[in-house]
């Protein structure tokens, strides 16, 4: 199918104005990410989209090892069913001032589910796949990634060709989650219990408050890390190579959308 770029790039403008109003720099970041996603995703069978976790700004090649690890499983998993674009969504920009300015609305995300970056992301959603009828949608989200794409799920019961895989989902979430066929929550590594998923207060506040003496010891020792690299909470991390998260994400997969080959995928 040909592109009728102009016209596609109108729609996606008069889209941005109604979602950012006279706010001409967020109007052409969304503008942007519609043109460059509905240009690339054209021919393709399906499109990835990545919610990191945390402040939901990493890059792939920036995030934690097991996060990506998932983000590459499922992308090599779905290769066996077919063409796709892999891309991400960014909740928030990134460095301290930015999260400084965000911490109030993510702190309204945690406890209440309010965050108006889902609306956003939803309209983004309906728009794609009006113009690219046939591309199914699977969204990817660790942690507060994955809360953010179960808060965007829930608006889009009517869109069936978009999908969710969710991990390590924090527990003051939980009661506001909502879990379809179209929807994958996985809350266990299958080897150690996730005190974030499961409410393990004492384990997740020793992560937390000990959180900036590691991050202050790496910047002493000459290799600065991210605060979120800091964060130790054993059993939430779902790391690809762990059996029974790839079993669950493959088996999803296969049901959903079948494989050209029957054969697992795994990484070296």
């Amino acid at each position: 199918m040909t592109v009728d770029y102009l016209s596609l790039e109108e729609e996606a403008n008069h889209l941005a104005q109604q979602l950012f109003g006279n706010d001409i720099e967020k109007c052409a970041s969304s503008t942007n990410r519609l043109l460059d996603i509905c240009t690339r995703a054209q021919g393709k069978d399906f499109l990835l989209i990545h919610n990191p976790g945390g402040w939901g700004c990493t890059p792939i090649e920036r995030l934690l090892q097991w996060e990506r690890s998932i983000v590459e499983g499922i992308s090599a998993t779905i290769e066996q069913c077919g063409s796709y674009l892999l891309t991400q969504y960014f909740r928030n920009g990134n460095g301290w001032w930015t999260h400084t300015r965000d911490f109030v609305k993510e702190v309204r995300f945690f406890s209440g589910g309010q965050y108006a970056m889902v609306e956003v992301m939803v309209a983004e959603l309906k728009f794609i796949a009006q113009h690219i009828k046939n591309l199914q949608i699977i969204l990817i989200g660790a942690s507060q990634g994955a809360a953010f794409s179960n808060a965007v799920m829930r608006q889009l019961d009517e869109l069936r060709q978009v999908y969710s895989i969710e991990l390590g989902l924090f527990f003051p979430h939980m009661s506001r989650r909502v879990v379809t066929e179209r929807t994958l929550a996985i809350d266990s590594n299958g080897v150690v219990p996730d005190p974030m998923a499961h409410r393990n207060l004492k384990i997740g506040v020793e992560a937390y408050l000990t959180a900036p003496f590691r991050w202050v010891y790496y910047r002493l020792q000459g290799r600065p890390e991210k605060f979120s690299y800091c964060i130790n909470a054993p059993g939430h991390n779902y790391n690809w190579e762990y059996p029974e998260v790839q079993r669950q994400v493959i088996d999803f997969i296969n049901l959903n959308f079948g494989t050209k080959s029957n054969t697992e995928v795994g990484l070296s």
